[in-house]
């Protein structure tokens, strides 16, 4: 692992308050892997050997199951992800794969679980990351239950357009048919729901989108702090 690349691990919440021992131990029993695009880094169902930090690059998170495939979460760096199945020696829930040429920390669980039991600051700062992970999954599922198509989407460029700089323009960091997965949508419904915003001025032009009309656009998602507010 590059030297420069330890503070951006260090600085996780996850990491930011242990001791510099208990980080040590994680790190020496760590290795930093790249990876292509398109490979498959974890398969659900399967142990889970090691807790993963994304330090470079993207990757996707995904299940299967009765002959179809969703999307449920994109990775970015830096951020850590299969904690909970890391810490409980289960099978992973998920699969994952990268999108674009990728560097991932690897922790073993083992490992993971030995620091968790003889460091309490870890420990505290895993109960916090757990604790946000189920906050975000009640926000998901609160999402596509009380939002149609048209509204799920509208609220996702909104929040794009505000972390891309709020510029009224979003680039879309994944494919559409990636998107539709995540907002829980086939490709065709996504297509026709981009169709159903041209009104409020959403301007589609492959991964390019302008939001000409910004207040109509929120005026139909109508924004909850309590869903799309990743602070809430």
């Amino acid at each position: 692992m590059r030297s420069k690349d330890i503070p951006l691990v260090r600085e996780l919440d996850l990491f930011a308050e242990m001791a510099e021992s208990s980080f040590d131990a994680l790190m020496q029993a760590a290795f930093l892997q790249r990876f292509p695009p398109q490979v498959q880094l974890i398969t659900e169902g399967e142990p889970a050997d090691f807790l993963y930090v994304m330090v470079e690059g993207s990757v996707e998170l995904f299940a299967n199951g009765n002959g179809r495939e969703t999307t449920i979460e994109i990775i970015n760096p830096v951020a850590t992800f299969i904690l909970a199945a890391a810490l409980r020696d289960q099978a992973y829930l998920m699969s994952a794969r990268t999108i674009e040429n990728a560097r991932i920390l690897m922790i073993p669980s083992e490992t993971v679980r030995a620091v968790f039991a003889s460091d309490a600051a870890f420990a505290r700062a895993v109960v916090r990351e757990l604790s946000g992970r189920f906050r975000t999954v009640v926000k998901a599922l609160k999402n596509q239950k009380l939002r149609n198509a048209v509204e799920r989407l509208a609220n996702y460029l909104l929040r794009k357009e505000s972390e891309q700089g709020g510029e009224g323009t979003v680039t879309l960091e994944i494919d559409k048919r990636t998107l539709a997965a995540l907002l829980g949508m086939t490709p065709e419904n996504l297509s026709r729901a981009f169709g159903t915003l041209k009104p409020y001025g959403v301007v589609v032009k492959g991964r390019e989108i302008r939001l000409t009309k910004t207040a109509d656009l929120t005026a139909l998602a109508k924004p909850s702090p309590l869903i799309d507010d990743p602070a809430s």
